[in-house]
């Protein structure tokens, strides 16, 4: 898992040690395995909130781990153009890359360890497919997506397009030098990544070596999920055992900890993580598809308008590519 790292990691600066007196460790209250499917145009995906009621990952909607998959030559694979509204998608390629293209004028190419951050807002129109050097080689591809919701009152915001360089994410290490932090969004130990986000989240990537303990701060009024990438462990104070492919939801408290097993596979070196939290919305939710809304009414509002043009046109350059409204859960 390349992502972005460094040859040094005690040079980085280091997130402060938790206080075992006067922490509160948040528990792991449930463990989840993220059941295999396929998006877009076909390529495999694991399901990492299936199962979990949204009221424990509130702000959060949905969050498609893309891959681990090694494609042969002519075998990779993106979506058709498709619209979304009432929320932001954040795209995050560990291996492989990468291309966006919206009705916005935002897009480009993701590669390893950028991220690409969609406002969808009151709509807009994208497509996202491997550049054609990828389809002609084949090769490793890895990323997830994550789709955060908007508050109401920012549910018809203009939409917006951040390109985050892998250079631009904050690196930090763990007091033992033992884990690598890569702080995305959201602030981390008054250390800031560089994504802008509407609804106040925090998002981390983290590698932890064999055998080493990750101890994050985390914000109270937040809450906090794990998401396994690769490699295996335990989460939570009470250290419950955690492999790739499974979520932890983390109960109330002011820390987050995940350890490494000292054994890994020859594959992955050590445990790769995903934390992510944010400050619940408490809204009405009602999802379909491509649109995250608070009513039934204002999904078929959403559909209405998306089928008389009014949530943006596909450019010229790529009209000829336009593809049809996909059936369930669209990118």
């Amino acid at each position: 898992m390349p992502a972005v790292t460094v040859e040094d990691i005690l040079v980085l600066p280091r997130i402060p040690g938790t206080d075992p007196v006067a922490a509160r460790p948040r528990r792991a209250v449930s463990l989840t395995t993220a059941p295999r499917g396929f998006e877009g145009e076909g390529f495999p995906v694991r399901r990492a909130f299936a199962g979990v009621d949204l009221a424990a990952l509130d702000p959060f909607i949905h969050l498609d781990q893309m891959g681990e998959v090694e494609y042969s030559p002519g075998e990779a694979k993106g979506t058709a153009w498709h619209p979304h509204r009432g929320f932001e998608t954040v795209t995050y390629i560990i291996d492989g890359e990468f291309q966006h293209s919206d009705s916005n004028g935002g897009g480009g190419l993701i590669t390893n360890g950028d991220t690409q951050w969609m406002t969808a807002g009151a709509g807009i129109l994208h497509i996202e497919v491997p550049p054609e050097r990828l389809v002609a080689s084949g090769g490793l591809f890895h990323g997830f997506q994550l789709w955060v919701n908007l508050p109401r009152a920012l549910k018809f915001a203009p939409p917006r397009y951040q390109d985050i360089r892998a250079g631009n994410v904050a690196l930090l290490s763990s007091p033992d030098g033992g884990a690598l932090i890569r702080v995305i969004a959201g602030e981390l130990a008054g250390h800031a990544g560089p994504g802008i986000t509407h609804t106040p989240i925090s998002l981390v990537h983290a590698t932890i070596g064999p055998g080493a303990t990750l101890d994050l701060p985390w914000q109270p009024d937040f809450n906090a999920l794990v998401y396994v990438l690769g490699g295996r462990g335990t989460v939570g104070a009470e250290q419950r055992p955690a492999v790739a492919g499974q979520l932890a939801v983390y109960g109330p408290g002011d820390s987050v900890t995940v350890a490494a097993s000292a054994s890994q596979d020859s594959r992955t070196p050590g445990m790769d993580v995903l934390v992510l939290g944010g400050r619940p919305i408490r809204e009405p939710v009602a999802a379909y598809g491509p649109f995250v809304m608070n009513t039934r009414q204002e999904l078929v509002q959403a559909f209405e308008d998306y089928q008389a043009g009014r949530l943006g046109s596909i450019p010229a350059a790529h009209a000829a590519v336009r593809g049809e409204l996909p059936g369930g859960t669209t990118r």
